[in-house]
């Protein structure tokens, strides 16, 4: 059964978001995408700089199953990206919302972080089968 943080906020597609005080937002997938993907192998992270709108895809993650977009859960610039998954992507699938961060971004659209989805909205999400 996969683990969900309830300190973050979670997208429809399967993204995490960790807020800290400043805006400023630490990105992933959710322990449930990266146990659906199975075996991650390649990881293709976003531009740092990079202004990205909420909804859009930003990164790709490449697994023995799949390809799957990553899609940015707010509208903001991207701060850092985390370098290590270019050489060791499988810590997205050890550490989901630890070391398998995809990348940072400046929320420049607060009001968007409504639209995300606490722990257990998430959890009732995946329960219904998505």
């Amino acid at each position: 059964m996969s683990t969900i943080d309830t300190d973050l906020k979670y997208t429809k597609n399967h993204e995490w978001l960790r807020l800290d005080d400043n805006f400023e937002a630490t990105c992933g997938i959710s322990d449930h995408a990266q146990e659906m993907l199975e075996a991650i192998v390649f990881v293709d992270l976003p531009d740092a700089g990079a202004e990205v709108k909420q909804g859009e895809a930003v990164a790709a993650v490449e697994s023995a199953r799949a390809m799957s977009d990553i899609f940015s859960p707010v509208t903001g610039v991207i701060l850092k990206v985390n370098k290590k998954l270019e050489d060791v992507p499988e810590l997205i699938n050890d550490d989901p919302y630890g070391d398998g961060w995809i990348f940072k971004i400046d929320v420049t659209r607060t009001a968007e972080l409504e639209d995300l989805l606490d722990a257990e909205e998430y959890q009732s999400y995946i329960d219904d089968g998505n």
